[in-house]
């Protein structure tokens, strides 16, 4: 059975907004000012800039190859085994990525909603729901996304505007930060919590127009990292450097200390937490399928379902392994750094081969269809 190749240039950036913005703007604030004080807007808006190279990559190679994933044109670069041991590292970070995703939300909702509830049931259940998601096709996967990216992003930007009236601007200054060379550490683990626009190689395919890919990758990238460099000014702004490093998830005291006008609602922390629930889901949702989709076409399946479950008992017990949260986030800023090497290292090797090479997958066409 044939379908139209029917995902828009507007559907893929929202499928990178919503897979973007996840768990990671909880701490991302900390990470900041711990890399730079009252210099975290910088910090932020340089891993920005850093991640763009790295969706840049992916969109051209996508270009490239518009009929094929990574996994498939990385075969027809460099030979079909050193491909697969690329596209092993893949699934293996994105499994990961995926355990401490979950674990993290866990820890989140036990902390500050759910005390009473063990922190592996907030696991398992987000894990089901992943997988149960899963098990659609690339066109229903984009349009989950495209429905949620709205929601994602417009209660946000509401929760910082409010916010922003307790900021005092002193508390940025200075814009470059004190602390110089512990930047570039703030800039890699900042951009790691970006890395998630590697979804983008599973989107091309399925694109109208994959030459346009690129548009999507840099506005997708924009928009979540402009949003991303929005919230550490809010934050700093408004608690400055030296008691944003004593918060462990900064981006939620913000909406506890941000009130509506009339002290309608005199704490937003719990809107903010339905909210990050969504992000929540749309990131694992990005990270689980993606996994899914790597290992069926490594091994010449048909059917991605099968992995659906069979990769549930393996993440949730790597998402078990961490002893507390702070091991925790010892191990989701080592693995993101590492993380790196695989999501531009592995496409900007494979870009600079074709280049070399001067090999190109067969072009697309309006008329082309998708199997």
């Amino acid at each position: 059975m044939s379908k139209q190749r029917p995902v828009t240039v507007l559907q893929a950036t929202a499928v990178l907004v919503s897979t973007i913005i996840g768990v990671g703007v909880l701490p991302l604030p900390l990470f900041a000012v711990q890399a730079a004080n009252a210099g975290g807007p910088l910090v932020t808006l340089l891993a920005v800039l850093f991640a763009c190279v790295g969706v840049l990559l992916i969109a051209l190679l996508g270009m490239r190859f518009p009929k094929q994933s990574i996994v498939q044109y990385g075969e027809s670069l460099i030979g079909a085994w050193p491909a697969r041991v690329g596209s092993l590292l893949v699934i293996a970070f994105f499994a990961l990525l995926t355990s401490l995703t979950a674990r993290e939300f866990g820890e989140v909702v036990v902390t500050s909603v759910l005390k009473n509830t063990p922190v592996e049931v907030t696991v398992i259940v987000m894990l089901l729901l992943s997988a149960l998601s899963t098990r659609n096709s690339v066109t229903t996967f984009v349009y989950i996304h495209f429905f949620y990216s709205p929601l994602l992003i417009v209660p946000v930007l509401i929760i910082i505007a409010l916010s922003l009236k307790n900021a005092d601007m002193l508390n940025l200054e200075p814009i470059w930060g004190n602390e110089p060379p512990r930047m570039l550490n703030g800039i890699v683990t900042i951009a790691a919590l970006l890395q998630g626009s590697f979804v983008l190689t599973l989107v091309i395919p399925a694109m109208k127009r994959p030459a346009k890919a690129w548009i999507a990758g840099i506005w997708g990238i924009m928009i979540a990292g402009g949003l991303y460099v929005i919230i550490v000014i809010a934050v700093v702004g408004v608690f400055g450097a030296q008691e944003t490093k004593l918060l462990l998830w900064p981006t939620l005291e913000l909406a506890k200390a941000t009130s509506l006008p009339a002290n309608v609602l005199e704490r937003l922390d719990a809107a903010f937490l339905a909210v990050w629930v969504t992000a929540v889901f749309t990131t694992l949702f990005s990270s689980y399928y993606l996994t899914t989709q790597a290992m069926t076409q490594i091994l010449r399946l048909r059917d991605e379902r099968i992995f659906s479950f069979f990769l549930l008992p393996i993440i949730y017990v790597m998402a078990m392994i961490p002893e507390n949260i702070v091991k925790m986030y010892e191990a989701v800023v080592k693995m993101g750094s590492v993380g790196l090497f695989v999501t531009m290292g592995y496409p900007g090797l494979l870009l600079l081969i074709s280049l070399i090479r001067r090999k190109k997958g067969e072009p697309a066409d309006a008329g082309d269809v998708r199997s």
